[in-house]
């Protein structure tokens, strides 16, 4: 081991130890409450605790996941235990694991993400409401009913044979983990569940309370090789795929959300399901619980420091340390905190933030289908029937289809836009809102589309066909692929469904756009036409329509904020030239310019003649008014302004206004004339261009309120020069200032 790699593991090691113990100190207590929620022994969990640590840590994907026992897979355990016993469950737990194993060596880890999380989430709510209903009888002194409902039914009777110990003891540990959080950072650095446990037990053995003491019976040391569970193969074998899945697919599942988590190396998946099985093939063997990522120990080991995967195979190991040196102080804990325990955990397992996620997504049906079918009817039944709920959404939004139809305004025209992928399920409301269109109406129909099979096609053919010869008008844009223009003309089979096409480009002048394809003829008619003939539409109008179907909908929040008040940052002072587009060359949208244009972007100096108030007015509002930072002065190469001036006049000989308003550029041409070297060449326009855009940034000085806030550092003059053949925008600094303003 070289110097540097050994300072490297000693750097890492400062880190990952410290987090171990934090996470050990998390593992023990959830490790015995899931045990117990599991019907299975104790040390079952603490084994798992330790299998998961050294197991999973080390061969598994994620660097700084955490596995052990996982409170998710509880309600299988347990009703596996019932079904065919302890030791042959620890045999599922074994095969489940070699189907890990299998699935990791197969690289079958991504498949798992498929599963909708609304299922995930769900299914842990279920099971958390599951597991409080239980345990909560174990807090009031009773014994948990086999299902949910009696658990739910029995409840009112609990509460009114209620014992007072124990109780007390189970009312104790909720109270400190709910206040926990609420103490300072010095007594929070003991975990909370471990902290609940110790005060219970202390104040338990101090007023010497009637409580049920932890049994350890089926320790390490009573270990027993698995059994092969006796039964119908089908079912054992639905059992270890049900484990197997389950506890894959929450591995996984928490292996992303902790790479959210960390800055350091990405998980491998497929690594991640192999570590998985090998450390549940292990549990089992030794007989522990199953295996899997659980997020509460892993998000403890990030925000603990965790920097590799050292802290999850010290944390294992400080847990068999536990477990042989100290495992007698485990009988110190009365059964009821460690029930109580679980009332909290599976309480917030129902979590207010998953549900606001799945929310945003539209799948609440499908996280509320799966939670009640899990708390009635089972966990198994519980993830099909969210799966299949979750599947039944996906093909309804993949078939779904949205139309929307706009009444004229202002242009005498119905707008419809069709969205989605047009299939035979979606043309009985497609239908319902064509119609709805009168005769002899003028319609603009968008089709932003990504799929049309042959019914949708139908449908709105025929729909234009009869809409046409009762009158009226119908104009289709295809925003997209021309599904409805290359049906129509039969040139279309059958393609995929593909992604939809890159939009028009707004940027681009009208002559270099894609515009309308030409309408589909229709079929051949004996009725003489009853519609106006078209005319030619003007660039303008059609321009504004089109900025009414596409961008209005994108932009107008942005505008209904600017409504009210406009903030602008920059004044900006460009040509009239038509190649010149400020929110191009500057990357900027609405409200970000106050744009003033004019032919050679030129500033009238102080009191120049002619007088000229239209500039000086833009001026004084956007910096006294709206306190701009910047005045940008741009230019750009071939201005004809420029190319006026540098005649003399003669090329603005017939332009009396173009004459007198190139006056105010006589300062520009001088300062070229004193800086010119030798003859006049092909490069003295663009030299005049560029000592324009200078010698207006001098001229804006003359204006005293300018001067004033440039020289306290309030304002800044940029000058920019707009190279139109090659599209490059480049500054230009500030002339030596030899302005003298008058006061």
């Amino acid at each position: 081991m070289t110097g540097d790699t050994h300072s490297n593991v000693l750097r890492t090691l400062r880190y990952d130890v410290p987090a171990s113990l934090v996470v050990f100190l998390v593992a023990v207590p959830l490790s015995l409450g899931i045990a117990m929620a599991s019907g299975a022994p104790l040390a079952a969990g603490l084994v798992a605790a330790v299998v998961g640590g050294v197991v999973a840590g080390a061969l598994g994907g994620s660097v700084v996941q955490v596995s052990g026992p996982a409170a998710g897979l509880s309600l299988v355990v347990a009703d596996l235990v019932q079904t065919y016993g302890w030791r042959a469950t620890c045999m599922i737990t074994l095969l489940a694991g070699a189907v890990q194993l299998v699935l990791g060596l197969l690289r079958a880890a991504r498949a798992a993400l498929a599963v909708s999380p609304a299922v995930i989430h769900g299914m842990l709510a279920g099971v958390g409401v599951v597991i409080a209903l239980s345990q909560l009888h174990i807090v009031l002194g009773g014994s948990p009913q086999r299902s949910a409902l009696a658990n739910l039914m029995e409840l009112p009777a609990q509460v009114a044979s209620m014992h007072g110990h124990t109780v007390a003891v189970g009312l104790l540990t909720i109270a400190v983990l709910a206040l926990w959080t609420r103490l300072p950072k010095q007594i929070k650095v003991v975990p909370a569940p471990l902290a609940a446990l110790l005060v219970a037990a202390v104040v338990a053995w101090a007023f010497q309370w009637d409580v049920t003491r932890v049994d350890l019976s089926g320790s390490l040391g009573t270990w027993a090789f698995p059994v092969l569970p006796q039964g119908d193969w089908h079912e054992i074998v639905a059992a270890v795929l049900l484990v197997a899945l389950l506890a894959g697919v929450e591995s996984l599942l928490c292996s992303v959300a902790v790479d959210g988590m960390h800055a350091g190396p990405r998980a491998d998946l497929d690594q991640e399901l192999t570590g998985q099985g090998a450390a549940n093939m292990v549990s089992g063997a030794l007989g522990g619980l199953p295996v899997a990522g659980v997020i509460v120990r892993s998000t403890a080991n990030v925000q603990a420091g965790a920097r590799s995967r050292s802290s999850t195979v010290l944390h294992g190991m400080w847990v068999l340390m536990f477990a042989l040196g100290f495992g007698w102080t485990i009988r110190l804990i009365p059964m009821e905190a460690l029930a109580a325990l679980l009332v909290f955990i599976g309480v917030q397992m129902v979590n207010l933030g998953h549900v606001r996620k799945v929310h945003g997504h539209g799948e609440v049906p499908v996280y509320v289908v799966t939670m009640l079918a899990v708390i009635v009817l089972g966990l198994a039944e519980g993830v099909v029937a969210g799966l299949a709920l979750a599947a039944v959404l996906a093909l309804r939004r993949l078939t779904w289809v949205t139309v929307k139809t706009h009444e004229p305004v202002d242009d005498g025209r119905w707008h419809v836009s069709i969205s989605g992928s047009l299939t035979f399920l979606g043309v009985p409301r497609l239908t319902h809102e064509l119609r709805a269109i009168p005769p002899r109406a003028a319609v603009d129909l968008d089709l932003n589309i990504d799929f049309m099979d042959n019914a949708a096609f139908e449908a709105i053919h025929s729909w234009r066909l009869n809409h046409e010869r009762s009158g009226g008008t119908v104009d289709i844009d295809e925003l997209h692929d021309e599904w409805y223009a290359l049906s129509a003309s039969g040139a279309r089979t059958y393609q995929a469904k593909k992604p939809p096409a890159a939009p028009d480009r707004w940027w681009l002048p009208w002559a270099h756009r894609h515009h309308r394809p030409a309408r589909p003829p229709a079929e051949p008619s004996s009725e003489p036409p009853v519609g106006p003939p078209d005319r030619p539409e003007c660039r303008l109008t059609a321009g504004a329509r089109e900025f009414h179907r596409r961008t209005a909908p994108l932009v107008r929040p942005i505008l209904t904020e600017l409504a009210h008040k406009q903030q602008p940052s920059h004044l900006f002072i460009t040509c009239a030239d038509s190649r010149v587009v400020p929110s191009l060359i500057t990357a900027s949208g609405p409200g970000d310019l106050f744009t003033v244009r004019n032919i050679g972007n030129l500033v009238p100096r102080r009191g120049a003649e002619p007088h000229d108030d239209s500039v000086v007015a833009a001026i004084e509002y956007a910096t006294q008014v709206l306190g701009v930072h910047t005045i940008t002065v741009c230019g750009h190469s071939g201005c004809g302004a420029m190319a006026g001036l540098l005649s003399g006049g003669v090329k603005a000989g017939s332009l009396p206004g173009m004459r007198r308003w190139l006056r105010h550029g006589h300062h520009s041409l001088a300062r070229f004339i004193e800086n010119a070297d030798g003859p006049l060449d092909s490069r003295a326009l663009d030299q005049l261009c560029r000592i324009n855009v200078q010698q207006q940034l001098e001229n804006l000085r003359t204006h005293r309120k300018v001067d004033e806030q440039v020289r306290a550092g309030r304002l800044e003059l940029v000058g920019l020069y707009f190279d139109i053949g090659s599209a490059r925008v480049q500054m230009l600094p500030p002339l030596p200032s030899t302005v003298s303003v008058k006061i």
